[in-house]
């Protein structure tokens, strides 16, 4: 497919570089504008889920962290290690670990 496109463009290389360029552009600019807003709605998680932001612009990541003041703190007792499958099965110990 990409030699058939290469082979249409026209004007030579220089043609055929810019074409290829406006090309690869347009199909980002598609993509980006049309195809991916229409597709957020449709994915499993909203755009809260997945922002990173940073509260503490000094360092990153530092900050004076309070016990029971992080977000891990939050969580109702038992969310933190209530797994829904089994983490010992199939885990076999590394080369060495059983002597």
């Amino acid at each position: 497919m990409y030699a058939w496109i290469w082979r249409k463009l026209p004007f030579g290389l220089p043609g055929k570089l810019a074409g290829s360029l406006l090309l690869a552009t347009t199909a980002v600019a598609l993509l980006w504008y049309v195809v991916f807003p229409w597709a957020g709605p449709l994915l499993p998680f909203t755009g809260e889920d997945v922002q990173v932001t940073q509260q503490d612009s000094e360092v990153p990541g530092g900050g004076d962290v309070v016990p029971g003041e992080g977000p891990a703190d939050d969580a109702p007792p038992g969310d933190e290690h209530d797994l829904p499958y089994d983490t010992n099965r199939n885990n076999t110990a590394p080369p060495g670990e059983n002597e």
